[in-house]
């Protein structure tokens, strides 16, 4: 089956369509007798937003992390544009360069303002001068909405506030790939719909992305595949439609009739 392909980018984010990005083979993962990922096989093709939903425990973030390395895999393959994941050393900080991350707590530096965190790592990693980071720092919160609280800190800010400048971050490194873990699931209800906006957003521009959320309308909106994990495993692969409509297996109907009845 093939997967629904995505608009047409309307921003200067690059993304050269269609091919594939990350390319998981054959992964295996335990944490102790838990067989936390089971013989996982996708591809993610660039300018794709592909959400990563099931149950707790099913190997969702383990994945998330597993593809930047932050987790270890006990076998099997991840590539990021044909470069197998190195384990360690520069090879790795390189490639990790090219892949954003935004984790559901924020992570941001609470002794750095909010302009100071975002340009952290391009001046430090990328050697840019200070004045073009800055410059892209404020382009970047500006696009996130939060431009105005650039020069205070993570602490003075909402927890909405906070993970919109988490993503300003990770796009200040140009990414290839952002990876989002549970982006919204530490924020109060109000605050949620600010960052699923601008993740939207990122999805209409065209950026790669893989989320893991129990954010069930944001998945329908803006994902072009569906990926349902469940005891370690991919139980189904499909566009939104597909699989919130005509779920193939028991394990995706029962958590489709326990989550959307709420």
């Amino acid at each position: 089956m093939e997967p629904a392909q995505p608009a047409p980018a309307t921003s200067n984010i690059s993304v050269r369509r269609g091919e594939p990005l990350v390319v998981v083979e054959h992964v295996e993962k335990h944490f102790g007798d838990l067989h936390v990922l089971n013989d996982i096989n996708t591809v993610v093709n660039r300018g794709e937003v592909v959400v990563v939903i099931g149950p707790s425990g099913s190997g969702k973030s383990t994945l998330c992390r597993a593809i930047n390395r932050l987790e270890t895999i006990d076998s099997g393959t991840i590539s990021i544009d044909g470069i197998a994941l190195p384990s360690e050393g520069a090879a790795l900080a390189r490639l990790r360069a090219d892949v954003g991350m935004v984790f559901q707590s924020f992570n941001l530096f609470a002794h750095k303002t909010v302009l100071e965190n975002v340009t952290l790592a391009p001046i430090r990693v990328k050697k840019r001068s200070r004045k073009e980071a800055d410059a892209k720092a404020m382009e970047l919160l500006d696009r996130v909405g939060v431009a105005n609280q650039a020069k205070k800190m993570p602490a003075q800010l909402s927890g909405g506030q906070q993970q919109r400048v988490a993503i300003a971050r990770s796009l200040a490194m140009n990414p290839k790939l952002i990876l989002l873990d549970e982006p919204t699931s530490a924020l109060d209800p109000e605050m949620i719909n600010e960052v699923l906006d601008v993740m939207i957003g990122l999805a209409k521009d065209g950026m790669t992305m893989i989320v893991v959320t129990h954010e069930m309308g944001f998945a329908r909106k803006a994902a072009d595949r569906v990926l349902f994990m469940a005891d370690g495993k991919i139980v189904e692969e499909a566009t939104p439609a597909e699989f919130f409509d005509n779920p193939q297996s028991d394990r995706a109907k029962d958590f489709l009739s326990k989550i959307l009845e709420h």
